[in-house]
């Protein structure tokens, strides 16, 4: 069994900064250059990592500081794929959100070159000793080719062909962030919380064939990593702005989720759009003995969960998986966009240090 994840974990993003707002917007106006806003994304980065560890956290991320958004930024990377601004955004239970998409334009592959890799080397060289540096990336399902993403196969004429380049790209991708020295990783995966929202009490049949992929993909990824590489992955339900972008129980994907050759999942369980525990039993009767991060802690709104109730949670949890297989962490990432949350660093800080503390009181050891 792997230490991570931790039995007080996170998920990744944190809320940006004034001053980095403010240096992001200088750049786009073009009142500052690119190395100037990398000297102010450096000091924030530094700052937030200081934080991370005197709240007693014991892996920390960038924060996503130097990202606009989770997955976006990432995927246009990818040699083969790039970012553009389509007529819309995304549709978050009535909200649009601002837009963006991913579309294919040529052959997916690893980019040597990719941003995120300085990104992590500068992470990695100021964390001290003792702390993970914790790296995520969006779950490969997230490029699927889907008219609603507006990510249009204009390039690929067959889907198994494009899976495969994706699932070679992601796999040298892995491999370049542990030749960096990551061996913390954790992909982000929106499908398995649509999906399951699309579908009641069992998948819809027009969702097996993507199922199957994306339980293909990540299979294939997670048996092609180094062994001391722990792979994780995160299954959300969309955070922009405070809201939210799907709703329904694990249920209908618990059979697929169960499948993942992975070693752990940050799942959300901050309020009733997530169902009960007892498709946890599926994953714990696999016999991979992976740990289930629960994310009771909610990121959308600032009031501060009552520690008594977590622990209660836990056990009820502990009913359908083995407590020494839990973990608590925060349900999402407290800025999945620039934009962030409705929340206040002080409020982010506060639900931090509650994960720390009830775990700590969880388990003591």
């Amino acid at each position: 069994m792997t230490t991570y994840p931790y039995r007080a974990d996170i998920v990744g993003s944190f809320l940006r900064p004034a001053a980095l707002k403010q240096a992001n917007a200088d750049f786009k106006a073009g009142k500052i250059d690119r190395e100037a806003l990398t000297q102010v994304e450096n000091r924030e980065i530094d700052h937030l990592v200081d934080q991370q560890v005197k709240a007693g956290l014991k892996d920390v991320t960038a924060g996503e500081f130097r990202r606009s958004w989770w997955h976006l930024d990432f995927l246009g990377g990818l040699n083969g794929a790039e970012f553009f601004t389509p007529d819309h955004g995304f549709v978050f239970n009535g909200q649009e959100t601002r837009a963006g998409a991913i579309r294919i334009n040529g052959k997916i592959a690893f980019n040597p070159q990719h941003p995120f890799f300085d990104d992590f080397s500068y992470l990695k060289q100021i964390v001290p000793a003792g702390i993970a540096a914790k790296q995520t990336i969006p779950s490969p399902s997230v490029l699927f080719p889907n008219e609603d993403a507006m990510i249009y196969d204009n390039y690929y004429h067959d889907f198994d062909a494009f899976l495969a380049d994706e699932i070679k790209a992601y796999q040298e991708t892995v491999q370049h962030f542990y030749d960096l020295g990551c061996r913390y990783l954790q992909i982000d995966d929106t499908s398995w919380g649509m999906w399951a929202s699309f579908s009641d009490g069992t998948i819809n049949p027009d969702l097996v064939p993507l199922c199957e992929a994306a339980v293909k993909a990540i299979n294939a990824i997670a048996d092609n990593k180094p062994d001391d590489l722990v792979l994780t992955m995160h299954v959300c339900r969309g955070n922009y702005d405070s809201n939210w972008a799907g709703a329904g129980a694990y249920d209908p994907v618990a059979d697929y989720l169960a499948q993942l050759h992975i070693d752990g999942y940050f799942l959300e369980y901050d309020d009733e759009r997530s169902g009960g525990f007892e498709p946890l039993k599926k994953i714990a009767e696999n016999g991979r003995h992976q740990r289930i991060v629960l994310g009771l802690v909610t990121t959308k709104r600032p009031e501060l969960e009552d520690a008594e109730l977590l622990k209660t949670r836990i056990e009820n949890a502990s009913q359908f998986v083995d407590k020494n297989e839990l973990c608590l962490s925060p349900q999402c990432g407290f800025a999945s966009t620039e934009e962030g949350n409705h929340l206040t660093e002080a409020d982010q800080w506060a639900k931090i240090k509650l994960v720390v503390n009830t775990a700590n009181e969880v388990w003591p050891n």
